[in-house]
C-alpha cells in the first residue's frame, strides 16, 4: 500500500539550492509569510507551527490535506517511500462500492445507467447526483463509510504488524469526519499539499475529463481548505514541476528523520 495541531507563527525551510541565497538577503532567521518572503525565492516547504513531541507508543503516521487534484497521491507515495505504507481511503471506497450485495441499493437509489454494461459501477452518475444532493450523500456515505473505516482500520495494524514506517494516510475526510473514525487525532503530522485552484482545475479537466466547476463543486461539501492548511504542520508547495515537487518532499523527509 502505498499528518498535531495548533495556530503558530511560520517558519520557511528553503531548498538546499536556495538557502545561500536566502542567507544573503537577510542575516539570521527568517520570518516569511506564506506567499511573499520578503522578496526572498519562492520556497517549497513551510512550517505552520512547532511539531510536538513524538509519541514512542505510536508509529509515525502521516495525514495528507489538500484540494481535490492537488497532487496528494505523489506526496504520499513518496513520503511513504519504500519502507512505509500509504493507504487511500479512495481506493478502499471503489472496493467498497463494487460489493455484489450494494448493486441493488445502488439501482434503486441512483438508476439503472450505475451499473455500466460490464457490470461495473459508474462512478459518474453517482457523483453528479450526490454532490447536488445531500440527502443521497448522506445516504451513500452511510453504505461506504463503515466499509472504508473498517478497511483503514485493518490496513494500520497490517502496516504496524509488518513494521511499516512511516505509514501515510490519504484520506480526504481526514479532518471532517474525524469524530467519526479518529484517523487525524492518531496523526503526528498533517501536511498540507498546497496548489493553486486553477491548476488543480486544469489537471481534474486533462486527466479525469472533468467539467470546469466540478472541483469547485466537489470541494463545496467539505471545510474550506484554509481551515484544512490552519490545521497542519507543514506544507508543501506544489505549483511547480513535478521534479520540484520531488525535492520538496524528499526535504521534508529528511527533516522528519525519514531516509
Amino acid at each position: 500500500m502505498g499528518g498535531c495541531f495548533s495556530d503558530g507563527p511560520w517558519f520557511q525551510v528553503a531548498p538546499p539550492a536556495r538557502i545561500d541565497q536566502a542567507l544573503l538577503h537577510q542575516p539570521g532567521l527568517a520570518r516569511p509569510t506564506p506567499h511573499a518572503p520578503w522578496g526572498f525565492p519562492p520556497r517549497n516547504i513551510y512550517m505552520s507551527s512547532t511539531p510536538s513531541a513524538p509519541r514512542a507508543t505510536e508509529p509515525l503516521i502521516l495525514g495528507i490535506l489538500g484540494g481535490v487534484a492537488a497532487g496528494k497521491t505523489r506526496v504520499g507515495t513518496r513520503l511513504a517511500g519504500s519502507a512505509g505504507c500509504l493507504i487511500q481511503a479512495d481506493a478502499l471506497a471503489r472496493e467498497a462500492l463494487e460489493l455484489p450485495q450494494l448493486a441493488p441499493l445502488l439501482i434503486q437509489t441512483f438508476g439503472p445507467d450505475v451499473i455500466d454494461g460490464k457490470g461495473q459501477v459508474c462512478r459518474e452518475v453517482i457523483a453528479k447526483q450526490v454532490f447536488v444532493d445531500p440527502g443521497l450523500r448522506e445516504t451513500l456515505e452511510g453504505w461506504i463509510h463503515p466499509q472504508v473505516r473498517a478497511r483503514i482500520g485493518q490496513a494500520l495494524i497490517e502496516a504496524q504488524t509488518a513494521g511499516a514506517e512511516p505509514i501515510v494516510l490519504d484520506v480526504p475526510l481526514l479532518l471532517e469526519n474525524d469524530g467519526e473514525h479518529g484517523l487525524a487525532s492518531r496523526c503526528r503530522y498533517l501536511i498540507f499539499v498546497d496548489t493553486p485552484s486553477a491548476l488543480r482545475q486544469e489537471r481534474a479537466t486533462r486527466q479525469r475529463g472533468w467539467p470546469a466547476d466540478e472541483v469547485a463543486r466537489r470541494e463545496a461539501t467539505q471545510i474550506p481548505l484554509s481551515h484544512k492548511r490552519e490545521r497542519a504542520d507543514f506544507v508543501v508547495a506544489n505549483d511547480g514541476s513535478d521534479h520540484e515537487l520531488d525535492d520538496a518532499v524528499d526535504q521534508l523527509r529528511a527533516q522528519l528523520g525519514l531516509t
